[in-house]
């Protein structure tokens, strides 16, 4: 892994609009907050630094692409699922990228924006990148590998939908008890094929 490159995750609320709509603009705002909220007592864990928030998404890095893999899934599984949140969808990728002023720039960074618009409610989807830096760790299972089209970029990108193999008496985390949620399982990746995301 080059010396600069870093693992980026952004994750956002699926239908965060239709919740705005439904609970009004305080009530959008107080669940993204509390997204945050459980997101930052678990960055630590993982040596993840918060980069921004906008919105109802967020941009985390980790220097170790480990750290990166592991914290995706442990937001997906631990918060992902509350009750009294819409589904979340986090995309992870490695590669170079710069920093200016306190936030980062390159394609590894619209890279892992894009795929985390890619991703469905409930999934992580990691980038081949980050699946070889971290060295293809047994405990996760990424699924099928597929190419995505993502928006504004020239070539597709290679990355698949990752999950944690554990078993039913895993022990139960801490933040399970902060935000009450339940372990989701994302879907296994298709077969190899190519999709196009234009969001």
């Amino acid at each position: 892994m080059p010396s600069d490159a870093h693992t980026f995750l952004f994750m956002d609320l699926v239908g965060f609009s239709a919740l705005t709509a439904e609970r009004g603009d305080d009530g959008a705002a107080d669940v993204a907050l509390q997204l945050f909220a459980s997101v930052r007592r678990v960055l630590p864990q993982y040596r993840g630094e918060e980069i921004k928030t906008i919105g109802d998404a967020m941009m985390v890095r980790c220097e170790d692409p480990r750290d990166g893999l592991e914290l995706g899934l442990q937001i997906s599984e631990q918060i992902g699922d509350d009750g009294e949140l819409p589904p979340l969808r986090i995309g992870v990728h490695t590669g170079p990228a710069v920093c200016r002023d306190g936030d980062w720039y390159g394609n590894a960074v619209n890279v892992a924006a894009r795929l985390c618009s890619a991703a469905g409610g409930g999934e992580v989807l990691v980038s081949e990148a980050t699946r070889e830096a971290a060295d293809s760790p047994r405990h996760v299972d990424f699924g099928d590998r597929r190419l995505h089209w993502l928006k504004n970029m020239p070539q597709p990108v290679a990355a698949g939908l990752a999950t944690r193999r554990e078993s039913p008496s895993a022990r139960r985390s801490p933040l399970r008890a902060i935000v009450g949620s339940r372990v989701r399982r994302p879907l296994a990746g298709a077969r190899l094929q190519h999709s196009e995301v234009t969001g």
